[in-house]
C-alpha cells in the first residue's frame, strides 16, 4: 500500500526506482564509484588491478598523511558531486542512510569490529548556521551497515577556520594547523581504540590531517579515514 502511494524514487533525480535509498539506472552510471585499484591512504584511483599491497597515489607519496587507512566512496564530480552539495546545502538529510551504505562497502577492506565512528567536527558557528553536521550525519548512520560504534564527540574544532575554497594545498595545510583538538571531558573516549574519522569530501587531506593528529594526541592506535567522495584525477 505505501509503494503505491509513495513509490520510491531515485535519490537524485526523482525518476521511480524499485527500492527506496537507490539511483536510477542514468544517475547511476553519472556517479562514479570508486573501487578496483586504489591509494589505501586516501581511496584516489590508480591504474591497474585491485591488490591488497598498499600502493599509494602520487599525493600520498609524497605527503605524509598522520592516518593508517583510508578509502572513498565516489568521485567528487558529475553526479556524485550533485549529491553531496544536496546533503550538505540542500538539507537533504535522506541522503545520508544510502551514502553511509555506500561508504560501508568502500571501507570494508579496513573496517574492523570494535571500530569507533568518529566525525570531523564542525565549528559551532558553523552549526549554527547549517543546523547539522553533515560528517556527523554520515558516521551517525554508519553503524546500520558496518560493524562500528558512533561516538559524536569527541573531537572539537576550537578555532572557526576560513572557506577553503580557491586555498592552495599549502594554505589548506595552514589554515587548519591546531583547529581540532580532542574534547578536554570526552576526549579520553579514544584512548587505545580503534578510530574510523568520517567526512564527506576529501580535496588535499588538511581537515582530516588535523583531525586524525587530534585523534591520535587523544591516544588513538589505529586512525583509518573513510569519506564519501575524493577529489583525484583520473588515473
Amino acid at each position: 500500500m505505501l509503494k503505491v502511494l509513495y513509490p520510491p524514487q531515485c535519490l537524485s533525480c526523482g525518476a521511480l526506482v524499485e527500492e527506496t535509498g537507490a539511483l536510477c539506472g542514468a544517475c547511476w552510471h553519472a556517479t562514479h564509484f570508486l573501487g578496483g585499484a586504489v591509494c589505501d591512504l586516501c581511496g584516489a584511483p590508480l591504474v591497474g588491478e585491485a591488490a591488497d599491497d598498499g600502493a599509494l597515489c602520487d599525493q600520498c607519496l609524497v605527503i605524509g598523511r598522520p592516518w593508517d587507512r583510508g578509502r572513498a566512496a565516489l568521485a567528487y564530480r558529475d553526479n556524485g558531486r550533485r549529491l553531496i552539495l544536496s546533503l550538505k546545502h540542500g538539507d537533504r538529510l535522506d541522503l545520508a542512510g544510502p551514502a553511509a551504505r555506500w561508504m560501508a562497502r568502500a571501507g570494508a577492506p579496513m573496517i574492523h569490529d570494535g571500530m569507533l565512528a568518529v566525525p570531523v567536527p564542525a565549528h559551532p558557528w558553523r552549526l549554527l548556521r547549517r543546523r547539522y553536521n553533515q560528517a556527523a550525519l554520515l558516521a551517525q548512520a554508519l553503524p546500520r551497515f558496518a560493524p562500528v560504534e558512533y561516538v559524536p564527540d569527541p573531537l572539537i574544532r576550537v578555532r572557526r577556520t576560513r572557506m577553503q575554497d580557491g586555498m592552495s594545498q599549502e594554505e589548506r595545510f595552514r589554515n587548519l594547523s591546531g583547529a581540532i583538538r580532542p574534547h578536554p571531558r570526552r576526549g579520553n573516549r579514544l584512548d587505545g581504540a580503534s578510530v574510523l574519522l568520517v567526512d564527506d569530501v576529501m580535496t588535499s587531506g588538511s581537515t582530516l590531517a588535523s583531525t586524525a593528529e587530534a585523534a591520535r594526541a587523544a591516544g588513538a592506535r589505529e586512525i583509518c579515514v573513510l569519506v564519501l567522495a575524493r577529489v583525484a584525477r583520473d588515473p
